[in-house]
């Protein structure tokens, strides 16, 4: 496995495997690796030669600076993690090294950014559609795969690949989640033992809405009204957001359930652990019902 620093080699080294015909798979991640982010690894396997780790903690997407301070970082036991998961590259760029001094460009997907996440997270998106536009012209993938709990996320870089003519695919790939439902994220290690087991409440609601889809009677009110009713029976959670929408668009529907539909959801819970920076613990997660 090689650990590479800088965009020149990375680059270097794209045009010589591309030159011996491989097919390289990118996996753009924060670090603070979990078994979500090996899947996606795994993902790459299955349809690339290469395998490629990008571990960057993008400071453009937060514009907490306590959020990004309270940041988990592992970078050694990230490099253990690729490396048994058999990824061939791992790119651990400086900050200088993807915002040179003075750089003054950005990327916007602009109406994908708005809603969800993008109307409580000001900037947040700028920030992921730059700094990923930079990955894909460092590394020159065949393939970018990216999970689906960050849905919104993943519909942002489609359409940002798609607008620009980025010659590659993006791919989106399941959730993990741990035996008891939660959706795993790096963030999850801030929450204290009650926050931890009351954060299952959001996988709760998901389970809960797609029996209601299922049924083929629901109304899009009963729905938001019965996930919101499930979220509320925490004491240290507090809703960010809860919405059903358009999968494609993430414009916000009404009326009956009748098609593929996102149910999307964010939550704060107050952080137990003192040594955290930051005092809230942001969890999001989703379900697109009827499927």
């Amino acid at each position: 496995m090689q650990v590479i620093r800088t965009r020149e080699s990375l680059q270097r080294l794209s045009d010589q495997c591309r030159a011996q015909g491989k097919l390289i798979a990118l996996v753009p991640t924060m670090g603070a690796l979990h078994a979500g982010h090996l899947s996606l690894v795994a993902e790459g396997h299955q349809r690339a030669d290469e395998v490629w780790v990008s571990l960057f903690l993008n400071p453009t997407q937060f514009s907490d600076a306590k959020d990004l301070d309270a940041y988990p970082s592992t970078e050694e036991q990230d490099l253990e993690l690729c490396r048994r998961a058999g990824a061939h590259v791992v790119w651990m760029p400086t900050r200088e090294e993807v915002y040179p001094p003075g750089a003054q460009t950005w990327v916007e997907v602009r109406e994908l950014s708005k809603p969800l996440c993008g109307s409580s997270r000001a900037g947040h998106f700028l920030g992921v559609s730059t700094v990923v536009s930079k990955l894909f012209l460092a590394a020159k993938p065949h393939y970018a795969i990216f999970g689906e709990k960050d849905f919104q996320q993943l519909a942002i870089i489609k359409r940002m690949v798609q607008d620009m003519g980025f010659d590659l695919e993006v791919i989106g790939a399941p959730t993990i989640r741990e035996p008891d439902g939660l959706a795993l994220s790096s963030r999850n290690v801030n929450l204290g033992p009650i926050a931890r087991r009351e954060a299952l409440c959001i996988a709760r609601a998901l389970d809960r809405a797609n029996d209601m889809a299922s049924t083929g009677s629901a109304s899009y009110d009963a729905v938001l009204d019965t996930v919101r009713a499930e979220l509320n029976t925490t004491t240290l959670g507090q809703i960010d957001y809860v919405e059903l929408c358009d999968p494609v668009t993430l414009e916000s529907v009404s009326g009956d359930l009748s098609g593929p539909t996102l149910l999307a959801i964010a939550m704060y819970f107050q952080s137990e652990n003192t040594d955290v920076a930051a005092p809230q613990v942001r969890l999001i997660d989703n379900r697109v019902l009827l499927r």
